[in-house]
């Protein structure tokens, strides 16, 4: 896998000079061993008065902004380089007792999973729990990755992605009446369907890389990208892009991971001003690639934010 670059420019404009509040950046792809940063820059425009960065209560990396006096613009421009090493489907080794479902995970892992098995949404007429059934075998026993890739391929196949710029994710169950949504509602979608068979699970908040020239066409490039991580013991957190009908990270750059997706917003803030000052904003996301002996004949890489 080569080297990857994600320049993301966020700028927002207005008619007249107004003032800004704080705002929250999770810009900042998360470290392990299967992603790792090389380099990282943030520059905002107007400089912000004071700059400081946290881990919240995920392990997110999070930059919180104040500025001082007006302006007509706001910008924010991230780039960041890691390597990234994509783990395929047939790559987890999911414990014995958990290769079949239904399971029950141990008790040892149940207090830190119990939140993220919660349903977050209502499902009244249990839209989400018939649709979720219909992916179990009735003539023996499921695959517990069989379940979750057929379930991940079903919303590729079955729905309709259209973008929508709007912030706010679409109710589960309207995403099925609908046969539509975006990346943020097809994750969503899937969380809601894995929690309501007891699985764990979580939104992922990223950035896809299309590297073309494969055959397979890539949706949700040019902004942010969202998709569904479930817990599977001896696997861990394994990620399911429905959108794409991805099983594993190849070409998912993670950067923020939550149980709500309200957590994991990629960029959030206010300003004060008239309503008409606003003039919209223009969001710029690309994912470029180089190859990994470019970056080893390099000086020894620096990283240029916290």
């Amino acid at each position: 896998m080569p080297v990857l670059t994600v320049r993301h420019v966020t700028t927002y404009r207005y008619r007249q000079p107004v003032a800004f509040g704080e705002h929250r950046m999770m810009l900042r792809p998360r470290e392990g061993h299967d992603q790792r940063l090389f380099e990282a820059r943030l520059d905002i425009t107007p400089k912000p008065a004071a700059l400081r960065w946290l881990h919240d209560v995920y392990g997110n990396s999070v930059a919180i902004a104040r500025f001082a006096g007006r302006a007509k613009e706001l910008v924010f421009d991230s780039e960041v380089r890691l390597d990234h090493q994509p783990h395929q489907a047939l790559d987890f080794q999911v414990e014995d007792y958990a290769r079949t479902f239904p399971f029950a995970y141990g008790m040892e892992e149940v207090p830190d999973l119990a939140r993220s098995i919660e349903r977050h949404w209502r499902d009244d007429e249990r839209a989400v729990d018939r649709w979720a059934r219909r992916f179990l075998r009735r003539d023996g026993p499921t695959g517990t990755l069989d379940l979750l890739e057929a379930m991940t391929h079903g919303i590729k196949r079955e729905l309709t992605y259209i973008p929508r710029h709007e912030r706010g994710i679409q109710d589960p169950a309207k995403t099925l009446r609908l046969g539509s949504g975006t990346c943020r509602d097809f994750a969503v979608l899937m969380m809601e369907a894995a929690r309501s068979l007891g699985l764990a699970a979580r939104f992922v908040s990223g950035y896809l890389y299309s590297p073309g020239g494969d055959g397979e066409a890539r949706v949700g490039g040019g902004s942010t990208h969202a998709w569904a991580r479930v817990y599977l013991p001896g696997a861990g957190w394994v990620e399911f892009d429905p959108t794409n009908g991805i099983v594993g990270n190849r070409d998912l750059i993670r950067v923020a991971v939550a149980r709500d997706p309200a957590h994991a917003l990629p960029l959030s803030g206010t300003w004060t001003g008239f309503p008409a000052d606003s003039l919209g904003m223009t969001v710029d996301v690309a994912v470029t690639s180089e190859a990994k002996s470019a970056v080893t004949a390099r000086a020894r890489p620096r990283a240029t934010a916290p």
